[in-house]
């Protein structure tokens, strides 16, 4: 039995794809551990940005939201909306966003706003708040999720936030400049966006290739030769999640 939890491993595979030149555009939950935890090991020199306009915050353990002010532990300077969503983003100076999703698809179009039940029901959401900003803008986009195959479409009920394809057509063709999306990172594997698909690049360890595809209801491409093993937690890296970045284990158990 694995010593960490899926939580933790997912938090840990999508660190790893943070790189120390990147300024960062996170929201709250695992985006801010994952990026955290980056920070605090092989990316020191990654810079965080919360759409509220905080520049640069250190956070230690868990917030209630980007509004809590434990979220801005550390910051270098404070501004606003605008000067975040506005200046850095819409500036082209944000070159990862991190985002969660209520479902997400294989071009890595993202739905926060609505869901249609298997008999016709509708169930609306709280929607993209900065998510599509961040999905447009950004230099590129990683999508965190836990591995629930309800979560899983071939096209997305709404889309909230454009991924790789947009009904069809290409990013430049709707006028966005950025690449979108490029992996979807979950409890159970990584799934790297192209814009040919969702490819199963790699599966955690003591996940089944077979089990992970059976629950992952869209449209998989696999690689050449078999998807790899991503590496275990160190015991720095969970030190570090349990110790101080998610002490309570809000968002990693």
């Amino acid at each position: 039995m694995n010593s960490w939890s899926g939580g933790e491993m997912l938090a840990v595979a999508a660190a790893r794809l943070v790189r120390d030149d990147d300024a960062v555009l996170v929201g709250l939950g695992l985006p801010q551990v994952a990026v955290a935890l980056a920070r605090r090991t092989h990316a020191p020199n990654a810079r965080l940005l919360l759409e509220l306009g905080v520049f640069d915050p250190r956070p230690a353990g868990e917030a209630m939201g980007i509004a809590d002010p434990r979220m801005w532990t550390g910051s270098r300077a404070y501004g606003g909306m605008l000067d975040v969503l506005g200046y850095m983003l819409q500036g082209g100076l944000i070159s990862l966003g991190v985002l969660g999703a209520l479902q997400v698809d294989r071009y890595g179009s993202i739905n926060s706003s609505l869901v249609i039940e298997a008999d016709g029901r509708r169930r609306r959401f709280r929607g993209s708040g900065g998510g599509n900003d961040v999905a447009s803008s950004a230099g590129r986009v990683l999508v965190v999720v836990r591995h629930e195959s309800r979560k899983f479409k071939a096209a997305v009920d709404f889309v909230t936030s454009p991924g790789r394809r947009v009904a069809g057509s290409t990013r430049a063709a709707v006028g966005l400049g950025t690449v979108g999306t490029t992996a979807v990172v979950t409890d159970r594997a990584l799934i790297e966006i192209t814009d040919d698909g969702a490819v199963l690049a790699a599966v955690h360890p003591g996940e089944d290739v077979d089990r992970v595809i059976e629950d992952t209801p869209m449209p998989l491409l696999l690689p050449n030769g078999e998807p790899t093993v991503n590496p275990s937690p160190s015991v720095e890296e969970l030190e570090l999640i349990r110790g101080s970045l998610d002490p309570l284990g809000w968002y990693t158990t």
